[in-house]
């Protein structure tokens, strides 16, 4: 069993997952240390005013993860995907950098690594950046590390990207109506991923789908519209959306498919973090006033 005075490193710690994971690890005890590109930057002052150790570096630069990980108890991996433009990366970039972070750990004789995957995630998607998250899990099983794999469904924060909605009365999204989708919040991501590294006998050397709630679209959109005043409706992505998106049109076949649907038991999960939020819970927490900023744009 880990002492929680040890050391995790945290990569992506000034994004969603990473963060949330930092924020629980430090509140349940660990010494963290967070990977970042830019000490300097308002999420990274933050983390270090929460009690993070800040190092800079760059998954690009082997050297720098090298360094990152030395003496450490344990990594928490994840890295930027080619649907996020503004990072302006690759498949096979993600794939380098997933393996890089590997074999630094590896090499270092990391206790516990945990890599952060995709909810129902198999071979053969057809998908780019999910092919790529499950040749870096094939990387990280044949390394030899003690690891975790986690696998979070669907962000509930997904919701309000540009594209998903609502907006205009319309909520879209990839599954049929009545068609069940599991979610989670981001910051449960990190939640869960502390309970993890908490109970390394358990957990390492498995796989763990996570969500914390499971709604269709026609309730999400019900939820939502209870929570802002307004009339919303749910519909999948029109057909000359698909057309004009290969990658949307192959998600909407996973959908069909059941292949990401209904893979995380959300009981079992309640159980080992009896906190996580539902839906529900997440529009009280801000989500809703997110909603109604995001309609009245």
């Amino acid at each position: 069993m880990a002492t929680k005075s040890e050391t995790v490193v945290v990569l992506g710690a000034t994004g969603v997952q990473g963060g949330g994971t930092a924020r629980a690890l430090l509140k349940d005890g660990w010494r963290v240390r967070a990977l970042v590109r830019d000490p300097a930057s308002a999420r990274a002052r933050e983390l270090e005013a929460a009690g993070a150790e800040l190092v800079r570096g760059d998954m690009g630069d082997r050297a720098s993860l090298d360094r990152a990980v030395a003496g450490a108890y344990g990594v928490f991996s994840i890295q930027p995907a080619s649907p996020q433009a503004h990072y302006g990366l690759t498949d096979d970039d993600e794939v380098r950098f997933g393996t890089s972070i590997a074999d630094a750990a590896k090499a270092a004789g990391v206790e516990h690594f945990v890599y952060t995957s995709v909810l129902g995630l198999r071979a053969g998607t057809d998908v780019g950046h999910f092919e790529s998250k499950w040749r870096i899990e094939e990387h990280v099983r044949a390394s030899g590390l003690r690891a975790t794999i986690v696998r979070p469904g669907t962000f509930m924060e997904l919701l309000l990207m540009p594209g998903f909605g609502p907006s205009q009365g319309r909520l879209q999204f990839f599954a049929p109506p009545d068609q069940p989708m599991q979610f989670i919040a981001g910051e449960d991501i990190g939640v869960l991923v502390a309970r993890v590294f908490a109970d390394p006998r358990t957990h390492v050397g498995t796989t763990l789908d996570l969500a914390a709630d499971s709604l269709t679209g026609n309730v999400l959109a019900q939820k939502i519209g209870r929570a802002t005043g307004t009339s919303i409706t749910y519909a999948r992505f029109a057909p000359e959306v698909l057309e004009a998106s290969p990658m949307l049109r192959k998600l909407v076949k996973l959908f069909d498919d059941g292949s990401v649907s209904e893979s995380a038991d959300i009981p079992a999960l309640r159980r080992l973090a009896p906190g996580l939020l539902t839906f529900d819970a997440w529009l009280e927490r801000g989500g809703a006033a997110a909603f109604k900023e995001r309609l009245a744009a």
